[in-house]
């Protein structure tokens, strides 16, 4: 068997210790007790029952760590629609929604048929128009409608099988009582 070549220092240890008990972050703190245990001699079959890992996991773990230092073994994803408009791009949206209404900006394009009130549909279209950008999901939409200072409303429900007169006389026949 192979004599392991890569051991920590005492400082290394330290910090790595530091990091796993004030980590939130359990994929975090699962790859600093890797790199320690791995760094301090532990075996490695030990090691990959103890953490859930596999040995190419860890292995890529200890050599990041090893080249960069802690905050590599952080989590760096951003997801999918992220950065996808920069913040002056933003911001220049923001600017446009809070100032005109989507008839004032898309015309006869835009979703409602008055085009008094910002929708999803008509932020995503704008969006498309000006910067040619759809973002994966319809909830980044209004995700960002929520960032701008706009609130969501609800249209009103209208029942179809219910008769305006009936409601009326019902409601005449309760102010007489």
């Amino acid at each position: 068997m192979a004599k392991r070549k890569y051991t920590l220092t005492p400082t290394e240890v330290a910090e790595l210790k530091a990091a796993y008990h004030q980590s939130n972050d359990a994929n975090f703190s699962k790859k600093v007790l890797a790199v320690r245990l791995y760094g301090t001699g532990h075996p490695t079959n030990s090691i990959l029952d103890l953490v859930g890992c596999s040995r190419t996991s860890m292995m890529e773990w200890v050599q990041k760590y090893q080249r960069n230092g802690l905050y590599c073994l952080k989590d760096q994803r951003q997801g999918g629609n992220h950065y996808k408009l920069t913040k002056a791009e933003k911001a220049a949206l923001k600017r446009d929604i809070k100032q005109y209404s989507p008839q004032q900006l898309l015309g006869n394009e835009s979703a409602s048929s008055a085009g008094m009130y910002w929708t999803g549909a008509d932020l995503k279209l704008l969006i498309y128009k000006k910067y040619e950008v759809i973002y994966k999901s319809e909830t980044s939409y209004a995700t960002m409608l929520t960032e701008f200072g706009l609130s969501y409303q609800r249209t009103e429900k209208v029942f179809k099988s219910k008769s305006q007169l009936k409601s009326a006389d019902f409601e005449e026949e309760l102010e007489k009582n």
